[in-house]
């Protein structure tokens, strides 16, 4: 398959050449040279690329997606770091589990104001404290 340019790149996936310069210069990807003022990429850097967009996806920094890849750019990625980012997951999704929860609960709670309801009142305690700390419901109903 033939080089591809920058800007065939960008299209296919889905960045701004601006990313792709940025890539470049974090070194996640290398282009392989150029073609007037246009950078060409063998056809491979489109895995690549959606390996980077995985990473980042799933919340890896980018010197973090850079140490999934050999020297050679190759994929070498690190099974514990994929079980520890999993496990990240997980707590942040019951964290949201809570808050979309508490928030159902506020839009629906019959309590004249807000403010009087002991459920809307534990979650205000529990944002001022920080979002680990964010009550779970027991009991479906009213407060």
């Amino acid at each position: 398959m033939a080089e591809l340019d920058i800007a065939e790149v960008a299209q296919r996936a889905g960045v701004p050449a601006s990313t792709l310069r940025f890539y470049e210069e974090k070194g996640l990807i290398a282009s392989s040279g150029r073609r007037g003022l246009r950078r060409q990429y063998d056809p491979g850097v489109l895995e690549r690329l959606a390996l980077i967009a995985l990473g980042r996806t799933a919340g890896f920094s980018l010197d973090e997606i850079a140490r999934m890849f050999a020297p050679d750019g190759q994929p070498r990625i690190d099974r514990q770091m994929l079980a520890a980012k999993a496990e990240e997951l997980d707590r942040k999704i019951r964290e949201l589990d809570v808050l979309r929860d508490s928030l159902r609960h506020a839009a629906a709670c019959p309590a004249p104001s807000h403010m009087e309801c002991p459920t809307f009142r534990r979650l205000l305690k529990a944002a001022a404290s920080g979002p680990v700390a964010m009550p779970r419901r027991r009991t479906p109903g009213p407060p």
